[in-house]
């Protein structure tokens, strides 16, 4: 009885590996992508639901302290669930088109996701690296999917060579603390009492396999060039449902493993905030093509959201999550919008500029745009604005005035960038004179949920805050 409810606590982790397996066997057999898609689609709700379930549940360890359960790691759940379903229902379509839908695509989805679920759920270091590999291998092969387009080949080879580089420091890290501590279980860690070298070397190297999950300046070298390569609605994928897995990890660590420690890794991390928000910013203002843009975007997103990592208290940790969980539904749209644009074969729309006029030749997808964009400046009264404002906010809390400053001019200097797409959609004339396809039913409800639910969290934000400030992983 106690094993059957031991299960329970990761029934996610077992809905979504079994898909991946079920959806591996069903493209052998019948090798149909639309099969694979429904099956995706299907088992992705189901995992998505009983993440949010759980939400509402107990929280604690389960497998002898090597998993926890419910609260953070509940909604990490969600947030890479909710990564997961919407990327892949705008992936049928976009890769339909565009002449890459097949079968597989869907299986490593699902054992990305796996790897995803078991990072956020992890409360020893050997599982947690079981998931980042888990997470990283699978990426690797969605990175380069298009397997004749040069840029997806070169996308693959640099995030495989530079990600295994980051997976030594991990892993050395790792070894490191477990010669400190005697033990790789996060709590255990916490209780270590000779803090000296090997121990402060342990904590540095695994902050530097962190910051490479979640490209952090100067850990970002892979994050353009992968994310220009691999296929649209992948590398939404990627910069959502991945990123959200990493920075829960990092919660995780951070409040579990590293809690007393918080005076000495609290400066490193505002140190890389300032980077990350900084040079992600610079370079975004410079990008003429939009995949790029969106990525050094990203970059810089993940610098605000380490302003709250570097306040470390529980109302900081509370407002990276919303953050994140707003980072994903905005992200994943914009990403969902250059996806449909890209589809028309014989047009490029990696150009800024070849965005001009098509504002009105499909008004409902420059609208959606247009939401998705104002989120990401940080504008009410959508959810990117709260999130900020709560990030902000904590950090305040905790005397880090001057990095918010910082943080508040890097988010202003992203107006440019993010409202240049929109004047060359709405505000320029097309020269190409293209003729933009109807999107799919499914493509456009999936995009207005997703603008939907960004405007809801940004005007009744309580909804969300609430429930994140009633469980903290510290209470386990």
């Amino acid at each position: 009885m106690e094993s059957a409810n031991e299960l329970l606590t990761i029934l996610p982790l077992i809905i979504i590996g079994a898909a991946g397996l079920f959806v591996m066997m069903l493209d052998a057999f019948t090798g149909s992508a639309r099969l694979a898609y429904l099956a995706t689609i299907l088992f992705s709700a189901a995992a998505l639901a009983v993440a949010v379930s759980d939400l509402f549940g107990p929280m604690g360890e389960s497998f002898h302290g090597l998993i926890t359960y419910g609260g953070t790691s509940s909604f990490g759940m969600v947030l890479v669930m909710t990564g997961t379903l919407f990327s892949v229902i705008l992936s049928r379509d976009y890769l339909e088109k565009t002449g890459m839908h097949i079968a597989e695509v869907y299986s490593m989805i699902l054992f990305a996701a796996f790897g995803m679920l078991l990072l956020v759920s992890s409360n020893n270091l050997v599982t947690l690296f079981l998931g980042i590999e888990t997470m990283s291998i699978s990426l690797y092969v969605l990175a380069g999917l298009v397997k004749n387009h040069k840029k997806s080949v070169e996308a693959a080879l640099k995030y495989f060579l530079l990600g295994a580089f980051a997976t030594g420091f991990l892993l050395y890290g790792i070894a490191l603390l477990y010669g400190a501590s005697g033990s790789t279980f996060l709590v255990d860690i916490a209780a270590t009492e000779d803090k000296g070298m090997i121990y402060w070397a342990g904590v540095g190297l695994l902050l530097v396999g962190f910051f490479f999950k979640i490209s952090a300046v100067p850990f970002h070298m892979w994050t353009p060039d992968v994310y220009q390569g691999a296929p649209t609605t992948i590398t939404a994928f990627m910069a959502t449902a991945s990123k959200a897995a990493a920075f829960v990890a990092f919660i995780l660590v951070l409040s579990r493993a590293l809690p007393d420690a918080r005076a000495d890794w609290s400066d490193v991390i505002w140190l890389f905030a300032l980077l990350t928000m900084v040079v992600g910013n610079i370079l975004a203002l410079v990008q003429d093509n939009v995949k790029r843009m969106l990525a050094y975007s990203s970059i810089a997103h993940a610098g605000y959201i380490m302003i709250g990592l570097a306040a470390g208290t529980d109302a900081a940790y509370s407002a990276v999550l919303f953050y994140l969980f707003a980072y994903t539904l905005m992200n994943i749209g914009a990403f969902g919008i250059v996806a449909y644009y890209e589809w028309h074969k014989g047009y490029d729309f990696t150009e800024v500029s070849n965005y001009s006029g098509l504002g009105f030749k499909q008004p409902i997808m420059g609208v959606l745009m247009s939401v998705f964009l104002f989120s990401m400046v940080g504008i009410p009264p959508f959810a990117g604005f709260i999130g900020k404002y709560r990030v902000f906010a904590a950090a305040v809390d905790e005397g880090l005035i001057s990095l918010v400053i910082v943080g508040v001019l890097a988010s202003a200097a992203s107006v440019y960038y993010y409202l240049r797409v929109l004047v060359h959609l709405f505000m320029k004339e097309s020269e190409n004179g293209i003729v933009l396809s109807r999107p799919g039913t499914l493509y456009t409800a999936s995009l207005l949920i997703l603008a939907a639910l960004t405007i809801f969290f940004g005007i009744n934000p309580g909804v969300l805050t609430d429930l994140l400030g009633s469980f903290w992983t510290v209470q386990y």
